[in-house]
């Protein structure tokens, strides 16, 4: 099995990893959300989002300790304004705040590019002739979703525990099943991106 760090290898496991997402209120905490293990005892990962931060299209992703992990930034101005695409990016942050591009995504930002999805490139650039690595596919904010490789392998999948759902009445508490080998800090900041985007916990 093969491990993919495109934030760091000591967020890659050997095996299948189930993550807890819980959103964070905006009025208490000023929204993001907090990422636990499967039992919901752990925090592994936080995500602040623009209500504590105060900058719009800005999220920062953090361990478990709240040390910064990851940047996520959109990219803004009049050329991005008229693009068929909106444009994040993604840097990790060392122990000296240094910033290092790992990945992009891009939005669709035009019906004339709805059949395309939202898709990933991290770094370096993709070898293949498609440029990108990754793919969305499903809607996030039905919690039915999974981020899948170029050759179509899931390699993350969003969804939602039907027990809790009829309880909660919401999808304020929802699970990422992360395959073998696979960055989890990644695809929490990826996941993040989509809570942005369809103006959910990050967004403000």
């Amino acid at each position: 099995m093969s491990m993919i760090p495109i934030i760091s290898k000591l967020y890659c496991s050997s095996s299948q990893t189930v993550l807890e997402v819980r959103k964070r209120p905006h009025v208490v905490n000023g929204g993001g959300f907090v990422v636990t293990d499967c039992s919901g005892q752990r925090v592994v990962f936080r995500v602040d989002g623009c209500g504590i931060l105060g900058t719009k299209g800005q999220l920062i992703l953090r361990d478990g300790e709240g040390d910064a992990l990851l940047l996520m930034r959109r990219k803004g101005g009049m050329v991005e304004a008229l693009s068929i695409y909106k444009k994040w990016k993604g840097y990790s942050l060392d122990y000296e705040g240094l910033q290092n591009l790992v990945f992009s995504l891009k939005e669709p930002n035009s019906c004339l590019v709805r059949n395309n999805g939202i898709r990933i490139s991290s770094e370096p650039r993709a070898a293949n002739n498609k440029g990108w690595n990754f793919e969305i596919r499903g809607y996030f904010p039905d919690r039915n979703c999974s981020i899948v490789d170029i050759r179509g392998n899931v390699i993350a999948q969003v969804g939602v525990n039907k027990e809790v759902e009829k309880l909660m009445e919401s999808k304020d508490l929802y699970h990422v099943v992360v395959k073998p080998g696979m960055d989890q800090a990644f695809v929490v900041g990826v996941i993040a991106i989509l809570d942005y985007i369809y103006g959910e916990s990050t967004y403000c």
